[in-house]
């Protein structure tokens, strides 16, 4: 069922242009590379204890859309000789977002198996899709859809802020739910081609090897295959150097090295990509994609440690090392000042040449260099840091979100805590694994992630 529509929300955007927007190089690379069996969708997840009013939840959503004006954007008509492909903010939605699911026995399933395969059109403002899933008499869920090369999972969860401020009666949209973690202070960096550990970076990454029954390029393979967990927050040692963030780094390390021992891959090192983001999280925040991407080598210094980190009851004093190496490893990075994709990205989008003949030059790129991209993505925005809170419909019990993944890394993983909880999602390529294999891996990072508890700050 969707929302009733008024002349205020759908269908007066069309036609009405106040601002273009050239865009910008995550956004660029972004578009050069979609493809219609890969669909570049991020998904949020919101649960609450009870159910939202659909009418008032229809305005307040449409509300946050106004107060984020960013979000109000398509894509303008192009041609390939142009220098540069152009966001239209509409000012007023094209269509109506939101829609809500009746309860059912699959409904969420149903959703977010939309989610996942079906991307808002970039040529039709906003490119995001609100879906309310009832799945029960009283509970709910919020599916929030993003098309990527517009917005990333922060300005997601900033928009559903505003929206559940505005539902609950806030008229005065108190920004200061929480801030960004500032910047540590800078770290010199390794020498050139060298990490601070010291290994090289000539080595191709480690790849998650492929366990799928299904026949490698079929056309089932358009969606990729997501689960959720919900794990307990590890508790902080104040002794300890490392984060919770550290923590996943290495489990998800670890879970990569031994899901290869297992299929009999050759071991290589694990590089894993992570995305960084200062921005504010008040209602200044810019919203877009607003994250830059740090690349973590996950290798031990000392060499000697590989065997015990594989072992079939592997060494916590391996562990510990380990959290030590990926904490000093990951403040040195988010210090580093950078561009978002790195300076070959910000050359290739360049308006220097056509956009046709850009696009040409980043697809022909991003092919030569596959074998040297990352094992996988961890994406972790830590604690929420607003309430979401919707009134009668309760507070956010829990929040997942997921990331694309697209070949040839086909994994991400992304994390959020709320209410003491951490909630992970892994995503997968179904070129890469089916869903069996998918819940297996599963399995294998809480495991990994259990490693990690245990150690304490002494090496």
């Amino acid at each position: 069922m969707t929302a009733p529509a008024s002349d205020s929300l759908t269908g007066r955007g069309r036609g009405t242009v106040s601002a273009r927007l050239a865009f910008p190089v995550v956004d660029e690379v972004s578009r050069h590379c979609l493809s219609d069996d890969e669909p570049e969708t991020v998904h949020i997840e919101v649960h609450l204890p009870g159910r939202p009013d659909a009418r008032r939840l229809w305005e307040a959503f449409r509300r946050a859309l106004l107060v984020h004006s960013r979000v109000l954007v398509r894509q303008a008509p192009h041609r390939w000789y142009r220098r540069s492909y152009e966001w239209e903010l509409t000012g007023a939605p094209d269509v109506d977002p939101v829609s809500f699911a009746g309860p059912g026995p699959d409904a969420l399933a149903r959703a977010r198996a939309r989610s996942l395969a079906l991307c808002p059109p970039l040529s039709e403002s906003p490119p995001v899709r609100l879906e309310v899933v009832a799945l029960d008499a009283v509970r709910s869920v919020l599916l929030l859809t993003l098309h990527h090369t517009a917005l990333d999972a922060p300005s997601g969860l900033r928009v559903l802020a505003t929206t559940a401020a505005l539902y609950a009666g806030d008229g005065a949209l108190r920004g200061g739910e929480g801030t960004a973690t500032p910047p540590t202070a800078p770290v010199r960096r390794a020498p050139a081609g060298r990490h601070r550990g010291g290994r090289t970076r000539g080595a191709r990454p480690a790849r998650l090897a492929p366990d799928t029954a299904a026949r490698p390029g079929r056309a089932s393979a358009a969606a990729n295959g997501m689960l959720l967990l919900d794990l307990p927050l590890p508790s902080p040692d104040p002794a300890a150097e490392w984060t919770v963030n550290d923590r996943l780094l290495v489990a998800a390390s670890l879970m990569v090295s031994r899901w290869n021992r297992s299929h009999g891959r050759p071991g290589r090192p694990v590089r894993i990509t992570m995305p960084v983001d200062d921005r504010s999280r008040d209602l200044a925040m810019p919203l877009g994609n607003g994250t830059r991407l740090a690349e973590v080598p996950m290798t031990p210094e000392d060499r000697s440690d590989a065997p015990r980190l594989l072992a079939a009851c592997p060494d916590p004093a391996a562990v510990t090392r380990l959290l030590h190496t990926t904490a000093r490893r990951t403040r040195a990075l988010k210090s580093q000042a950078s561009t978002p994709l790195g300076p070959g990205a910000a050359l290739l989008t360049a308006p220097l040449l056509p956009v046709g003949v850009r696009g040409a030059l980043t697809r022909g790129m991003r092919r030569a260099v596959a074998p040297w991209a990352s094992t996988l993505l961890l994406s972790n925005i830590g604690r929420v840091p607003y309430p979401l809170d919707f009134g009668e419909a309760g507070r956010a019990s829990a929040v997942w979100f997921s990331a694309p993944a697209r070949m040839p890394r086909g994994l991400s993983l992304t994390a959020a805590s709320t209410g003491g909880r951490l909630h992970m999602t892994l995503r997968w390529s179904r070129d890469l694994l089916d869903h069996t294999a998918g819940a297996a891996l599963a399995r294998l990072f809480e495991d990994c992630l259990l490693l990690t508890y245990g150690p304490r700050s002494t090496p």
